[in-house]
């Protein structure tokens, strides 16, 4: 991802800046979807492991990224149970 994009991007809900994660936090992310500790913030469930995703610096609100594309919707937030 462009970091000038990545600059100017913010937590929807927090609006705290947001990171991209690493490797191996991807990897604990898709993790802890398949032990279902995660939901969407709307409450839904998350129902595809994540490829690429930005985080705020708590780690309480990530963000996927789609074919490059932040998808910063409140309600698709993946938060911890």
């Amino acid at each position: 991802m462009d970091q000038r994009l990545l600059d100017t991007l913010c937590c929807p809900r927090t609006h705290a800046p947001l990171r991209l994660l690493r490797a191996d936090e991807l990897a604990a992310l898709n993790n802890a979807i398949r032990a279902g500790r995660m939901v969407c913030a709307n409450g839904g469930p998350v129902v595809a492991a994540v490829v690429a995703a930005l985080s705020t610096p708590s780690g309480d609100s990530i963000y996927r990224i789609d074919d490059g594309i932040p998808v910063l919707l409140k309600d698709q937030a993946i938060v911890p149970l």
